[in-house]
């Protein structure tokens, strides 16, 4: 009998710890199929830091390294100092990687090292209660803005992949999603475009994926799932905004 569907060899045979209807489960099956489809596995390392994500170690086959909140660009940027022949991504939220953790992405970003981001933004701080992040959208009731993200005291949420599409040393700036099938396969084809760059020596890469958190916004899967199109993708557009190999720039 034809194998139409299997689990990903670079994903472990693991029961995930996210909430029901969080899309995390999903973004890391298609690393997976990315590192199975380059076969990359064996010289691959992940790093993962403080987050919903800190636990990723658990769920891909490949090498793991675990890094202090925000600091996963600069240890990934010593890794692949160290072993440039490996590939090396990292594994990112948005409290994470736009709060704690900007300078190491800006300036990671900056030298254009060879690395693979792969940044998830659901608007929020999962992991540690729902407090407003600095993805949370205008209005956005939080933990920490029970009346709503207010602009004049908390400013404006940050376009991550607008503002490193202006760094020269940016190969790769793409923002997708994962809330349909089309949706999840364009997704798929940014993933691996990110790390085939990398085995290009092209530099920095990065693709933010737009998530969803129902259990810190209080709502059911599928209502997540239509409050991240009616809200968060018309303040996040999905699109490429930087590809040095196609010379796009929006």
């Amino acid at each position: 009998m034809a194998v139409v569907f299997e689990k990903p060899h670079a994903l472990a045979d693991t029961t995930f710890h996210y909430c029901p209807g969080c899309t995390h489960g999903i973004i890391h099956r298609l690393v997976a199929e990315v590192i199975d489809e380059l076969g990359v596995e064996g010289k691959t390392v992940g790093v993962c830091p403080v987050g919903c994500s800190v636990m990723a170690y658990d769920y891909f086959n490949c090498d793991m390294v675990e890094a202090a909140h925000g600091r996963a660009p600069a240890v990934a940027t010593g890794l692949k100092r160290a072993l440039p022949d490996n590939v090396i991504f990292t594994y990112q939220g948005d409290g994470d990687l736009a709060a704690i953790g900007t300078a190491e992405t800006v300036h990671s970003a900056t030298r254009g090292e060879n690395i693979t981001i792969i940044f998830v933004n659901n608007a929020i701080y999962g992991m540690t209660g729902g407090q407003m992040a600095p993805t949370t959208l205008p209005g956005q009731v939080t933990q920490t803005t029970p009346y709503g993200r207010d602009t004049n005291t908390a400013g404006y949420p940050v376009r991550v992949c607008e503002m490193l599409s202006t760094l020269s040393g940016v190969a790769l700036a793409q923002r997708v999603a994962v809330d349909t099938v089309p949706h999840i396969n364009e997704a798929k084809k940014a993933i691996k475009k990110a790390f085939q760059n990398q085995l290009d020596n092209k530099g920095f890469s990065i693709v933010e994926v737009l998530s969803t958190c129902p259990t810190n916004w209080g709502m059911t899967p599928t209502e997540a799932l239509q409050w991240l199109r009616d809200n968060m993708m018309p303040y996040y557009p999905l699109g490429v905004y930087k590809d040095v190999e196609e010379g796009v720039k929006k």
